[in-house]
Order: structure tokens, then C-alpha cells, then sequence
């Protein structure tokens, strides 16, 4: 049973403490459910039934409350608490939010982000609770506990369906108007749902549409209605026939569809930071930063605007500020979106210090909160701690994304270096010395699950050319194809290296200035070079080489001076053990003469002379690595109609990743780019979306992040392991958008006897002009309109048929038309009239169906349903005495 109703001006703080008072309304927050939705009727929050999740009618106002359920989510991780309102709801609806999200905030309790969302505007996280769809329906609601009835056949509605990863489908006019060429349409009639794509529609927006259609057949059918799909009008002829019984013969060409105003991440990068105060009775915002922003501009005892870009406005609020403060959140928010003249549906996110949601924290250059505080190191810091073992890493993939490692690095490698455009193989003896003003691919192969695995660096200086640099993608596409494109990518920038990269090489990377190492080409080497040695184990250590002079020395790290007969091996008061240790095992890579330790503020004459004398240089401790407390985040990229759109799908699993998509997903350290089979149209441009990403990311994110190719069967557990769980065999019997439409010859069979049931009732013959009349319409709906005991469920189709179950009309059903109801015609133009001076419109083999009900019962003495329950030959004796025949 549904809870009772809940009088919004009853709710009082304080009154639910961890758990909720279902007699009050409000569910228990400890259920199996994450979520929970109520419509506002009479100002009273009735909860919506379960079935009807994803139906919103627009005169109304909703409430849904989001609990995270995953076993993988993030301690601390605050609920979601949205305030919808439709765009035919009352102006008083629109101003409502504050008041009504307080109450409940304070009923609820803990850690809650507050949105407020506005029909066909809403945000990325209130769009992902919803993954078959949002459907908005017009009007407004009679009965909440008839939100959405199931097994219910006499509809007729057209839904216009739009969207990438967010759909949704809008209810419009019953009518060819509302078709455009590049949009995906669902003409709902009950039994049937006819989904016609438009010729100019995308594969990946045809598919998803496929999926909204099967999604609403099993809510609202119980899957008891067969989905059929119009690709082309010309092949579909028997589905176009009862479409055009529906909407009538369609006039003129289809209209172009209406571009969809999508916000661009430079948009989204234009971010300012305002602070909210009070001044007498003037309320005062004052602008005090823009992007890159630092956290500790946020002041616990006041509150704060963030705008980003009129795409979103945030209300930080401090731990310190009063309720009142807190209480007219979404009033100041309003006010600032009227004040900059944004549009009234621009979506608002009001938050508590502490409780803050992960876009909100990626806008800062770095976020320090309670989750970081606990952590003890990350990335190459955690490797010191942690024994490698790969059948851990493989075992528990989350382990790897955390460590940024696929395996203990014990595979094989080859290498190569990029000279006058091709690929020239590096000897073995010389992996890991590379060159700043060169690239290379660095193939390396493991083993998982007994499968040959492989991932391709692409490594490229800081000095390389653009020319080296195409040069370097160039022959990455060759090896890909040579590899059948099983290659994961990864796009490495000099100093950004990741711990596998350098584990490969077992801390013996040596980058060098200029060509020299393994390509010197008989180049001399310098007099004198210094190299600057980072690490402290084979996981985290790179040697660079920099200007010899002493200006380049740091007091926390190890400095290896080569001059032409003597090297010195310097230790900076600041170093550990562990450095010094990788220093000396690096040496004799780098130079053969004799070593001579020296230690800070003990050097010899002579090393300072061959620096070119002293001179200041850092010697500060270096602060701790920064951890930050960033979530990993999903989105969707699209750049079909210009710039790049990225579309974020928020508590993201699996699921998400669809075979048509491009998906980004941004690990903070590193920037995986997902390709689905189907599109690999885009492999090309994905590495620059990930770029661009990283250019415009409001927190000024470094171009050097890595970039990582990832195509779909192929993904390593650096990748799955920010997933919640992961089916390897997921696709690997999935089957194609073209498949599924193929359908198979059961429901072909099932579409003939629903099109004969209209010709039968001659439902497609009407006036000159073509275009069916209310008549018509009537006749269709009537024909519709029987109770599921009365159809005879067809057998289940086979796989990638057109429709998964499907509805097969009875013998009886076929030979017992539906008549007109108390709307029917009257008798003096239906008994002893020939065809030809019958109504338009009306089928002269079954005249006695379009008379009214009481019409029917005065004529032939009983009803419509005993008389159709006789024998098909005493009906016509019947219809004969009477002037029906």
C-alpha cells in the first residue's frame, strides 16, 4: 500500500531522525529503494507508485528523493533531493522550492544536495535516475493511484522521442505535423506501438528510441503489445496503412527538425564566484573570483553564488550560516538568475559545506574534505604499501584503477622511435632512454584470463615537432589495424608519465635534451650534463636531464652531474634512502666514468665550477602530494551539430556504455576515452575531445593529463575499475539495433492480422481530401478497446524479433467488430440502406456496429456482446430480418 498523503506545511524539523516516518508520508531511507517520488497535489506529496517512475504530467509539481545504493559508493556520499516542475504547473510552483526543500531537509536529515528542475531542462543527475526515458504527459493528474495503468489498450498518443544518453518523450498533436526528418516518433495505439524513425535519424538515436518503445511496453503493457518499427515507409507498407488510418494520408514533405540548444564546455568553463551577504536590508553579491577557483575562497560562516556560465547556478552555504540564510537559498538563486537575465528554467543545485556534490567539487583546482583526510596516499604514493600481485589486480580491477596499473608490469615490451615518419625499432638495451625532442610507441603485452592483452604508448616530448607528432598517431593506426584494433591507447606527455609506463622500465627511465642516448647518430655528447633523478622505487622514478647550472639543483631530490672524466652522484639534504638507492642503480645507464658521492653543502670546487658557479636554488620541503577528493565522472560526447557537447551521466554503471557511444570518462589522473563498436567513425576525433576537455575544464586541469583509447571488449582493469561491477561477456551476444528491427516471421504474421482488421472495417476509405475523420479515429479506438481477457496472448517472438511478445486477435476478436458506443449513427442511416448510400466511412458488412448501444439493444433485442457470442451464420439471419445485411 501506497504511504497516506504528506501536508507540506506539517512537515517540522527535526521530526525524522535516520530513518523516515512512512505514517507521515515519507519512506524509510534504509529500503532497498534509492529512489522515491511523490507528486504535489492539493499541497499534499502522494507518493507515486513504482510502475509509473519516469511519467511526469506537466500541470504538476514532483518531489524525488535519490539514496545512493551502490556497495562501491563513497562513504559520505550526500542523497539528492529535486524539486520538478512542469511547465504548465501554476506560477505560485515556481517560486515554491525554498520553503517546501527546507521542511523536508530538516525532516530527512544528514548530508542532502537540493535541486530545483524544470520540465525539459532538468540536470544530468536528475535525467540519470531515469535510464528508459523521461515521458512527459499532458495535463494533469485525476487520481494519483491511477498515475499510470497498466494493461489498458484504448490509448491513442503520439510521442515525440528525443535525446543521446537522456531521453525522454514528449506527448504532441495527434497528427503528421508533428513529424520532423531526424527525429525519432512512437505512435502508441495500445495494442501495437508503430515506432517511425525519420530518414535523416541517427543508428544510435533510432536504437535508444527502440529501447524507450520496449521499455514502455513491459511498464504500461506488462509486455502484452508488439513494437514495430517504421525504417523506411516505402518497405513497411502494412505499418504505414495503420498510421495513416491514425493521422490520416500525409500532405507535403516532412519538416526539418528544430536544432536542440545544447550548452558547449566553453560555456560550461566560463565560471564565476560571488559571495551572497546581507547589508541593512539590501542583499549585496559581490564577485570574488573566476575560474581556476581555490577552495579555501569558501568561508565557513557565509554564502556563496557559483555561475557556471548561466548553464547552472550553485549556493555553497557555510556551516556557520543561520537557517534563515539557509532557508532563502533558492529565493537568492532565483533572484540572481533573474537579475543576469538567464532563462527562469536554468537549473539550481543549493548545498551545505561538507555536502557537496562532485560537479560542484571538480570547479575548484583541488577539493581537500573528509574522504581525503582519510586517505593515506594515492597514486604512486599507495605502491609503496602494496605488495603487486596480478591476479589481485585482475581479481579486483578497482584496485588497478585506483594504482593506475594492469598488471605488475612483468609483460614483454617493444619499442620503437619515430624517425622521418616510420617507426624505427629500438634495441633492447636501450628501452627506457628516450628523447625530448623525438617520439615512440611502446607496445606492451600481458596476459589476463588467459587472453593476450595489449596496451600502445604513445610517447611524445616536450620538444617533438607536429609533424613527429602526426607521424607518432599516424603509425599507432597502422600497428591498431595490425592488431585488428584490440589496442588500448595511451597517450603519454614527457613528465606526465604514468606508474605503469615507468614500472615497464623498472625505474630506468631516462629522458635526454636534445637526440642522443640511443639515436646520437654520432653526435658528441656535451661537456657537461645534469640529470635530475626523481622516485623512490621502480614504480615512480624518472630521470630528466636539465640545464647544468646550479639553479636547477632542489635540496629534495638527487642530482647526477657528467662532466668528461668524473660524474658526481649528488644527495640533497631532503632525500631518502630510497632515492639514493635508485640513484646509484641509474648511474652507469647514463655514464661510464667514475661516481663520486657528494652531499649537499660538502660539493668540491670543482662541481660547482662545472655548473658555471653557484647560485640559488629551491630548498624548501616539498609539501605532501596533494589528494584530492574527486569522484570519477561519465559523459557522453556528442558533436553532431558543432562544438563539443559533453552530457554527463551521473551514477554511471555499465550499462551506460552503449555500442553507438562515445564516452569520456575523467579519472582525475588520467582521461579514458570508451568507443563503442559501432563507432569507430569517431576514433580520431576522440583523442582531441579529450583534449579539448582538458583546455576548457574550469578547474584548470594540466594538457599533459594522459589520454587513454579504450574500444569496446577491450577494456583493461584500469578502466573497469571504476565501474561498480563489470560483465566481460556483456556484448558478446547482444545483438545489433539491425537485428532486433529484422524481427522474425511470428510478429510479421501478428502486423498482417492487425492490418486486416482494418481493411475489414474499410477504416482506410475516407473523404477526398484523404485525411481520416473523427469516425475514423473512433472506429480504430473502438476496435482497441477490449479487456485483456478478451485477447488471445500470440506466442513469444524469437530473439531480435520486432516485438519480444506480441498480441494475436482471436478468431471471435475478428469476427465481433467494436461499435461506436452511445456515439453511434443513427438507425434510419443504417437499416435497408444499400452500400452506396451508406455514411462515409462505414463498412456495409457490418452496418449494425456503428449503432448506438441502446439503439442496438431496442433492434435486436440483446446486446452488442451476446449478439457477437452467437454463430457467425445466425448473426446474418438476424441482420437479414432486420435490414442490417
Amino acid at each position: 500500500m501506497p504511504s497516506p498523503a504528506l501536508p507540506i506545511g506539517r512537515l517540522k524539523a527535526g521530526a525524522v531522525s535516520s530513518r523516515m516516518d512512512t505514517r507521515r508520508g515519507l519512506p524509510d531511507i534504509e529500503s532497498h529503494r534509492d529512489l522515491h517520488i511523490w507528486i504535489i497535489e492539493n499541497l499534499q506529496m502522494v507518493p507515486v507508485p513504482e510502475p509509473a517512475y519516469g511519467n511526469f504530467f506537466e500541470k504538476h509539481c514532483y518531489i524525488v528523493l535519490h539514496v545512493p545504493q551502490s556497495p562501491k559508493a563513497t562513504p559520505g556520499v550526500p542523497r539528492d533531493l529535486h524539486y520538478w516542475v512542469g511547465k504548465m504547473a501554476g506560477v505560485g510552483a515556481q517560486g515554491a522550492p525554498g520553503s517546501v526543500m527546507q521542511h523536508l531537509k530538516a525532516a530527512l536529515g544528514g548530508a542532502i544536495v537540493q535541486h530545483r528542475e524544470v520540465q525539459g531542462h532538468e540536470s544530468a543527475c536528475f535525467r540519470s535516475y531515469f535510464r528508459s526515458g523521461i515521458i512527459y504527459r499532458k495535463g494533469g493528474l485525476a487520481s494519483a493511484l491511477k498515475h499510470v495503468e497498466t494493461n489498458v489498450y484504448n490509448i491513442q498518443r503520439l510521442l515525440h522521442i528525443r535525446g543521446g544518453k537522456h531521453l525522454s518523450a514528449t506527448e504532441v498533436e495527434l497528427s503528421w505535423h508533428s513529424f520532423n526528418k531526424s527525429d525519432v516518433f512512437l505512435l502508441d495505439l495500445g495494442r501495437i506501438l508503430i515506432q517511425w524513425n525519420g530518414p535523416k535519424a541517427s543508428a544510435a538515436r533510432k536504437a535508444r528510441g527502440l529501447f524507450l518503445s520496449h521499455s514502455l511496453r513491459d511498464r504500461e503493457r506488462g509486455g502484452r503489445a508488439q513494437v514495430s518499427v517504421v525504417d523506411d515507409e516505402a518497405e513497411a507498407t502494412d505499418l504505414m496503412e495503420i498510421m495513416e488510418v491514425v493521422l490520416g494520408r500525409r500532405v507535403g514533405n516532412l519538416r526539418d527538425a528544430m536544432p536542440s540548444k545544447r550548452v558547449n564546455q566553453l560555456q560550461k568553463a566560463n565560471v564565476h564566484l560571488y559571495q551572497v551577504c546581507q547589508k541593512s536590508t539590501d542583499l549585496v553579491v559581490q564577485e570574488l573570483s573566476i575560474c581556476p577557483l581555490a577552495q579555501d575562497l569558501l568561508q565557513e560562516e557565509n554564502c556563496y553564488i557559483l555561475d557556471q556560465g548561466g548553464f547552472k547556478v550553485y549556493v555553497w552555504q557555510g556551516r556557520l550560516t543561520s537557517l534563515q540564510e539557509r532557508g532563502d537559498a533558492f529565493k537568492r538563486a532565483l533572484s540572481f538568475i533573474q537579475a543576469k537575465g538567464y532563462p527562469s528554467y536554468t537549473s539550481v543545485e543549493v548545498m551545505d559545506d561538507g555536502a557537496e556534490s562532485a560537479g560542484f567539487k571538480q570547479l575548484f583546482r583541488s577539493w581537500s574534505g573528509p574522504q581525503s583526510k582519510n586517505k593515506n596516499l594515492s597514486g604512486m604514493g599507495k605502491l609503496l604499501q602494496v605488495k603487486l600481485d596480478v591476479g589481485k589486480l585482475h581479481s579486483q580491477p578497482e584496485l588497478a584503477a585506483q594504482l593506475r596499473m594492469v598488471d605488475d608490469a612483468s609483460g614483454s615490451v617493444q619499442m620503437w622511435c619515430i624517425q622521418a615518419s616510420r617507426r624505427q625499432p629500438v634495441d633492447r638495451k636501450h628501452h627506457g632512454q628516450l628523447c625530448a625532442d623525438s617520439c615512440y610507441l611502446v607496445l606492451y603485452a600481458y596476459q589476463k584470463m588467459g587472453l593476450g592483452q595489449h596496451v600502445l604508448y604513445l610517447w611524445q616530448g616536450l620538444q617533438a615537432t607536429a609533424h613527429e607528432i602526426r607521424a607518432l598517431r599516424g603509425n599507432a593506426k597502422e600497428l591498431d589495424l595490425w592488431y585488428r584494433g584490440a589496442l588500448v591507447q595511451e597517450h603519454v606527455t614527457m613528465g606526465s608519465e604514468p606508474p605503469h609506463f615507468l614500472a615497464i622500465f623498472q625505474g630506468r627511465l631516462v629522458i635526454f635534451q636534445g637526440r642522443r642516448g640511443h639515436s646520437r647518430n654520432g653526435q658528441p655528447a656535451p661537456a657537461v650534463s645534469l640529470f635530475h633523478i626523481q622516485g623512490t622505487n621502480s614504480y615512480n622514478s624518472r630521470t630528466l636531464e636539465v640545464p647544468a647550472r646550479a639553479s636547477a639543483l632542489n635540496s629534495n631530490d638527487v642530482f647526477l652531474l657528467v662532466t668528461a672524466n668524473l660524474c658526481y652522484l649528488w644527495f640533497g639534504k631532503g632525500c631518502s634512502g630510497d632515492q639514493r638507492e635508485m640513484a646509484r642503480a641509474l648511474v652507469t645507464i647514463i655514464s661510464k666514468e667514475d661516481m663520486e658521492i657528494v652531499l649537499e653543502g660538502q660539493e668540491p670546487p670543482d662541481f660547482w665550477e662545472a655548473l658555471g658557479g653557484r647560485a640559488p636554488y629551491p630548498s624548501n620541503k616539498r609539501p605532501p602530494e596533494d589528494v584530492s577528493d574527486f569522484q570519477p565522472r561519465l559523459f557522453e560526447c556528442s558533436c553532431q551539430t558543432g562544438p563539443l557537447v559533453l552530457t554527463e551521466v551521473v551514477f554511471f554503471s555499465q550499462e551506460d556504455l552503449d555500442t553507438y557511444d562515445v564516452m569520456l570518462l575523467d579519472a582525475w589522473q588520467e582521461i579514458f576515452l570508451w568507443l563503442g563498436a559501432a563507432a569507430s567513425e569517431w576514433k580520431q576525433e576522440a583523442v582531441a575531445w579529450g583534449q579539448e576537455y582538458l583546455k576548457t575544464h574550469p578547474a584548470g586541469r594540466s594538457p599533459a593529463t594522459p589520454i587513454i583509447l579504450v574500444k569496446q571488449g577491450h577494456e583493461p582493469p584500469t578502466f573497469t575499475g571504476w565501474f561498480c561491477t563489470w560483465d566481460p561477456y556483456k556484448w558478446s551476444n547482444t545483438q545489433s539495433y539491425e537485428e532486433v528491427v529484422e524481427g522474425d516471421p511470428g510478429a510479421v504474421s501478428t502486423i498482417s492480422e492487425i492490418t486486416a482488421e482494418i481493411v475489414n472495417f474499410r477504416l482506410s476509405r475516407w473523404p477526398g481530401n484523404d485525411r481520416a475523420g473523427p469516425l475514423a479515429l473512433r472506429a480504430l479506438k473502438s476496435c482497441e478497446d477490449s479487456s485483456e481477457s478478451e485477447l488471445e496472448l500470440g506466442p513469444r517472438a524469437g530473439p531480435g524479433s520486432r516485438s519480444t511478445i506480441s498480441s494475436a486477435s482471436s478468431s471471435s476478436y475478428q469476427s465481433s467488430p467494436r461499435s461506436l458506443g452511445s456515439g453511434g449513427l443513427p438507425r434510419e442511416q443504417l437499416m435497408h440502406q444499400a452500400a452506396e448510400d451508406l455514411p462515409e466511412g462505414v463498412d456495409p458488412a457490418h452496418k449494425e456496429a456503428y449503432l448506438s448501444d441502446s439503439d442496438f439493444q431496442d433492434i435486436f433485442g440483446k446486446s452488442k456482446e451476446e449478439f457477437y457470442s452467437m454463430t457467425k451464420w445466425r448473426q446474418q439471419e438476424e441482420k437479414k430480418q432486420l435490414g442490417f445485411f
